[in-house]
């Protein structure tokens, strides 16, 4: 089966996201080999009685967990995204995050360097694990929400390249256009500049998180809504829900492509081939028919 749909963005996020991990990779890389440069000298300077090795199970570890437990923290921003509706919501999930974080990169920490001294024939001792807690606690506070707040803003400006969009619920001046519980186009943001997408060129939605993709012409627009919310703002003779993740317009929609138990494919206008669970294809049938739908299934 063709890749499913919503490629462009959620490509352009793939990518971003392999991108920030890469930067990290660099940073952290980067540090770690300029912190054992630097340990090394300062040994030999000051006359310190300390092996190379010592300086780089010391300095690698840290560095190396911390990219180790990188893509949760990527993952968790995804999964809890900072906008001005939900950062009071989130943002104490973040500070227990940031706590959590210290721990394992603490524990990680430890016993890597545990195994490397022990590989080495030497002991190694943490010492007081509180006074570790606090001591590592208050640079790995700065790093987890840099690493916060840079994988935000990435986002955030990966999508107003590709263009935001929002309900258009009344226009700048006088009355309404249309009912907000049936909105016949979307105020598109992209760069600082607004543009309008009519509801009627939408050829499918798809749900991505917390965003449902709006694909138009190629293009897909993130808004910020659940796909179920959208579904409840649309015409339903019009836009029919195919599985959980996707929402068709059946305009679009040129062939409807059984497969075994129950599920199909549906052939859109562009080529693109989306996904029809069993749950919704009769109702989907029926609609295309002109007949009323039947409830969905599970």
């Amino acid at each position: 089966m063709p890749t499913p749909p919503g490629q462009q963005l959620d490509a352009a996020h793939r990518r971003r996201r392999w991108l920030m991990f890469l930067f990290w990779v660099v940073i952290f890389g980067t540090a770690a080999i300029g912190n054992v440069l630097t340990n090394r000298i300062d040994a030999d300077r000051y006359h310190v009685p300390v092996t190379t090795w010592h300086i780089v199970i010391n300095e690698v570890s840290s560095p190396l967990v911390s990219l180790l437990l990188l893509p949760f923290l990527l993952m968790a921003c995804d999964r809890w995204p900072l906008h001005t509706d939900t950062w009071r919501r989130y943002v104490p999930f973040y500070i227990g995050g940031s706590v959590l974080w210290c721990v394992l990169h603490i524990a990680g920490m430890d016993l890597l360097r545990l195994a490397g001294y022990t590989l080495g024939g030497d002991a190694y001792d943490p010492g007081n694990l509180l006074l570790q807690f606090v001591y590592e606690y208050l640079k790995d506070v700065r790093t987890f929400f840099f690493i916060v707040t840079l994988s935000h803003a990435v986002e955030w400006f990966g999508r107003q390249m590709k263009g935001e969009a929002s309900l258009l619920a009344e226009p700048d001046e006088g009355a309404p256009v249309e009912p907000v519980d049936r909105p016949e186009r979307f105020l598109v943001r992209k760069l600082g500049r607004d543009f309008l997408v009519a509801t009627a060129d939408i050829e499918w939605a798809q749900a991505s998180g917390n965003y449902v993709n709006l694909r138009v012409r190629g293009r897909d627009y993130p808004l910020r809504s659940t796909l179920a919310a959208l579904e409840a703002k649309l015409d339903p003779a019009v836009f029919v829900r195919a599985h959980r993740s996707y929402v068709v317009h059946l305009a679009q929609v040129t062939a409807i492509e059984p497969l075994d138990a129950g599920e199909a494919r549906l052939h859109m206008a562009d080529g693109t081939v989306l996904p029809c669970s069993r749950r919704y294809r009769e109702a989907l049938r029926a609609v295309a028919a002109g007949a009323e739908p039947a409830v969905a299934r599970a």
